[in-house]
């Protein structure tokens, strides 16, 4: 009986080592992206990101003017708790929970970071793509993505090129 349990057990352990490979990229929160994204160097992308209203977005859900505008467009209960407001001011919420404290963090529009987060990986742009880092072709294509939080936010246009302005980092050319 021990055998066979042993062996139930071995298997299961192979299991669940298969049904989550060590290649699946995952959600690592901007903390992770901090150290490497905040010189001069390298555009400085995560101090424009922490002084953004992305940075502050979940925290916006938690105000007295959330709870109107959730009242407003008929959301019942906490705006910090429903999925209607989560979707764009923590939008990684059903995807990794424990950063949705974040708002909306790099990995919203970069992709999960967890396989291109390493130096070794970091230092080529092909090889940062290759391990799921989300580039785009375009001002188009930012603006797209942009547009999917920001098409009517609140009843609210938004104007992309000022609003580009404020939040773009690019690395800069060496």
């Amino acid at each position: 009986m021990k055998r066979i349990f042993l062996i139930f057990a071995m298997v299961a352990v192979v299991a669940l080592l298969a049904a989550s490979p060590e290649d699946s990229p995952t959600y690592v929160g901007a903390s992770k992206c901090k150290d490497c994204h905040r010189t001069d160097k390298q555009g400085k992308q995560y101090p424009i990101w922490e002084a953004s209203l992305h940075a502050q977005a979940f925290n916006n859900l938690k105000t007295e003017g959330a709870k109107q505008a959730a009242a407003a467009a008929g959301i019942t209960g906490l705006p910090e708790q429903a999925p209607a407001c989560l979707k764009c001011h923590a939008s990684l919420y059903e995807k990794a929970a424990g950063i949705s404290v974040e708002g909306v963090t790099c990995e919203t529009c970069h992709g999960p970071g967890s396989l291109y987060r390493k130096l070794n990986v970091m230092m080529s742009r092909d090889a940062s793509v290759k391990n799921g880092l989300v580039v785009y072709a375009s001002q188009d294509a930012i603006k797209a993505q942009c547009m999917t939080c920001h098409a009517d936010a609140h009843g609210k246009t938004l104007d992309f090129a000022a609003a580009w302005e404020k939040i773009k980092h690019a690395r800069p050319a060496k």
